[in-house]
């Protein structure tokens, strides 16, 4: 069944058509990942199908009925609402409560937020949280969702793709976050210069398809490029034989010329001369950090001791609110510990890219901004001057001369990286470098990072992106320690559902246990249980070491995919195994003094 239907339509803002003459569907079943770069007509797109604003020609037609869910980049709540008001409205809890649907989106999204809570205030993750529980509480035909991931975490995100996936609905979303794009859609529409391309696949299918459309492309300009060079070469052959030519061989020669492609907008990254860093490049050692307030603070980092080397790629994930961005300014000085040190190589020198926008002033122009920092860089044996290094970031002739405060987010982004890199550093800290950028930019940021020779750490909730530049993964799981996580973000995910099962265990044990406690075994039995005990800790041991080898025989089959997944498998079941005895242990030391 046809669910949105598209003819013809035109849409401009300027001069330049964002969507010109565009002809395409939604049907049922349809999951659909829309990709271009900023500013390109992706949202523009969407509005239009939703019918949030009219074409300026064509027409949108949707069936009759559609029951159409549209989350926009902006969460807009009523004045004075509650978490309870916005999601679930005038319902009573017996209705809500018996909809497995509904608890499933309430313990996924909010399972954290009161529902009786007001909305003033919150934080724009908790209020995102919160507008995609309003959009999938309700049934719905088709779901139409405008970077849903933009404050998620990565295990929100996790779970929103679980959810869709699982849910029979259609769905069309635009998210520069290529995993999500992976997990959740199987077709990629590219707005690109007013057109629609249509890919069948999630992105990495897109990308493929992409790649071998311009093979195709580039084996027929070679081949036009052939026959120029031979109709030049007639063309030049002496001034006798010039003057004979007919007129129509000239016309095609020159028709060939007119028809040389423009230059693209080059927004490749270079690599930047890097100084030498020593040994040492960060030693965190016995650290503690608080948070600051009435009380003394909660503890952020509790004797926590970790070392960042030279030429170490980190990326670090975590929830929300569990210090990713304090650890950043931990390391850059900004954040002093109550206790410990913070040993800083001499030869460090950090940049430390903050998600902050408007550290940039928004009256200077681009190429004054980036001049400040230096004019000329040399790159290898060749010198690039300031203008140069811009217009190979997207920033061509008069766009250097364009107010930041009049450039998009994205825009605003590359000009900081720009910046940032133009002062040679050889450790960047990046706080959510992917906010606001296309996913054409975060290859080309991705290209350049995955050459650079310096200390990264990386915090990003965008699980392609990470992947992609470091080498390993550590998270802050709440313990006040940074944990090496050897399965990546995967293994993040894993222990974050482990620790919320077990959380939500010890509760029910809470809830249902009588109001008086039975009474403690005694004499024979007392000794029985600690017996018990010491042999449950013989086995945790045995495990954690089994575990340790294991870490060590995946660090050396890194190239063996089939070895690494036996290896992988093996490491769950120690896992798994590991968390029951654990689980028995904690039964058992209850009962004993």
């Amino acid at each position: 069944m046809n669910l949105i239907n598209v003819e013809n339509v035109v849409k401009a803002y300027g001069p330049k058509p964002l969507l010109d003459a565009v002809s395409l569907g939604l049907d049922e079943g349809d999951r659909v990942g829309v990709v271009g770069r900023n500013g390109g007509g992706k949202s523009t797109l969407v509005r239009v199908l939703a019918r949030e604003v009219e074409p300026d020609g064509g027409r949108v037609t949707h069936a009759r009925g559609l029951r159409l869910g549209y989350l926009t980049q902006r969460d807009w709540f009523p004045e004075g609402a509650t978490v309870r008001s916005v999601v679930l409205g005038d319902r009573a809890e017996h209705e809500w409560a018996g909809d497995t649907r509904v608890r499933d989106v309430l313990a996924g999204l909010l399972a954290d937020v009161d529902l009786d809570a007001p909305l003033a205030g919150m934080s724009g993750g908790e209020r995102r949280r919160i507008a995609l529980a309003r959009l999938l509480v309700p049934e719905s035909d088709l779901l139409m969702l405008d970077e849903p991931t933009n404050h998620l975490d990565i295990e929100a995100i996790a779970w929103l793709a679980r959810h869709l996936k699982g849910r029979r609905v259609a769905l069309l979303v635009v998210t520069h976050d290529r995993w999500f794009l992976d997990e959740v859609t199987d077709r990629t529409w590219e707005v690109v210069d007013g057109a629609v391309e249509r890919y069948e696949g999630g992105y990495s299918a897109y990308v493929l398809a992409k790649a071998e459309r311009s093979r195709i492309a580039a084996a027929t300009e070679a081949k036009r490029q052939n026959l120029l060079r031979k109709e030049l070469a007639w063309l030049r052959r002496g001034p006798q034989a010039r003057t004979s030519k007919p007129k129509f061989r000239v016309d095609a020669a020159q028709a060939l010329i007119a028809d040389e492609p423009p230059l693209r907008d080059s927004v490749e990254l270079t690599k930047f001369a890097t100084a030498r860093l020593g040994k040492t490049v960060y030693d965190v050692e016995d650290v503690t950090v608080r948070l600051a307030d009435d009380t003394g603070g909660r503890a952020i980092f509790e004797r926590m001791t970790w070392r960042l080397g030279p030429g170490d790629r980190v990326g670090l994930v975590g929830v929300n609110g569990s210090g990713k961005s304090t650890l950043l300014r931990l390391l850059d000085g900004s954040v002093e510990p109550v206790s410990g040190k913070v040993v800083r190589g001499k030869t460090v020198q950090l940049a430390h890219l903050t998600q902050n926008l408007e550290e940039l002033d928004p009256e200077r122009r681009v190429l004054e901004s980036v001049e400040e920092i230096r004019r000329r860089i040399t790159v290898g044996k060749r010198e690039w001057t300031a203008s140069q290094l811009l217009e190979r970031l997207g920033f061509a002739g008069d766009r250097q001369w364009t107010p930041i405060g009049d450039l998009s987010g994205g825009e605003r982004r590359r000009l900081q990286i720009l910046r940032l890199l133009m002062g040679e550093p050889n450790v960047l800290l990046l706080d959510e470098p992917t906010n606001d950028l296309d996913i054409e930019t975060l290859t080309e940021v991705e290209d350049l990072l995955d050459g650079w020779p310096g200390t990264l750490v990386v915090v990003s909730h965008d699980r392609y992106f990470l992947e992609r530049i470091t080498d390993h993964v550590v998270a802050l799981l709440g313990d006040g320690r940074v944990s090496l996580l050897p399965g990546g973000v995967d293994e993040y995910l894993e222990r974050r559902a482990a620790g919320t099962a077990q959380t939500r265990t010890a509760q029910a044990r809470a809830q249902d246990a009588p109001a008086t406690a039975p009474p403690k075994p005694k004499g024979g039995q007392d000794w029985k249980a600690r017996k018990e005990l010491d042999r449950l800790e013989r086995r945790l041991e045995k495990l954690a070491g089994q575990e340790a080898e294991l870490h060590e025989k995946l660090a050396a089959h890194a190239t063996d995919f089939v070895k690494l997944q036996e290896l992988d498998g093996r490491l769950k079941e120690i896992r798994a195994e590991a968390a029951r005895v654990e689980e028995e242990w904690l039964m058992l030391a209850e009962d004993i003094d």
